[in-house]
């Protein structure tokens, strides 16, 4: 398992304005982020690990599912987390148009703002899919996209245990934004274990600013 696939290279000669792959790297910051949410029975728990060590995090959330959990939307605010867009139902961009993947975003940045008072929030696309009209919409209009450096490959549905190997074969550095999901229970159990022994290593965390 690699977290740090070629497409992940790529990506990195684009200019972070454009398409935000690292955080930055002064110290020793490392940027958690989870997609998917909000979810009724792992949000809480993940919040309250999130607490106990004193991370922020970025959560890029999907309308459909704050819109049936507000209050956990609220929840991730009062954290001090920041909020992330993530599209409102989480289609295959690849199979949209130009105009509805704008009223996807859109939609979503609306519903957001109810929340934490931004107008235009980082966009991570679902699945990671990036339509070549949609990247250079997104340039013109000035969105970010937020992607990452890092995959933890939570997603795959791996037992915990060799994702948590697989950490420790690669571990994070400096400046790296964290690939997360906060869908089910493994990104809890992973961190579980891997936040004491990289908050020990001397990390701390940040949310990733909107640009």
């Amino acid at each position: 398992m690699n977290p740090r696939p070629r497409k992940l290279k790529v990506l990195r000669w684009l200019p972070n304005r454009w398409v935000l792959t690292r955080g930055a790297r002064r110290g020793r910051v490392l940027y958690l982020t989870f997609d998917d949410g909000p979810h009724p029975e792992h949000t809480p728990t993940l919040l309250a690990l999130l607490a106990a060590y004193r991370v922020r995090a970025t959560f890029f959330l999907i309308g459909q599912q704050a819109e049936r959990h507000p209050e956990l939307v609220q929840q991730i605010v009062r954290g001090g987390h920041v909020l992330g867009n993530h599209s409102w139902t989480h289609p295959q961009f690849d199979r949209l148009g130009l105009a509805e993947q704008r009223a996807e975003i859109e939609r979503m940045d609306r519903f957001l703002q109810r929340f934490d008072g931004v107008a235009r929030h980082d966009f991570r696309p679902p699945r990671g899919v990036m339509p070549r009209p949609m990247v250079l919409d997104c340039i013109r209009r000035g969105r970010r996209i937020a992607y990452w450096s890092y995959d933890s490959l939570d997603y795959s549905q791996r037992p915990a245990e060799e994702l948590i190997a697989s950490a420790r074969r690669h571990p994070p550095k400096a400046g790296e934004i964290l690939l997360m999901h906060d869908d089910s229970a493994l990104s809890l159990q992973v961190l579980q274990t891997l936040l004491p022994v990289w908050v020990a290593d001397g990390f701390v965390f940040e949310s990733l600013q909107p640009a």
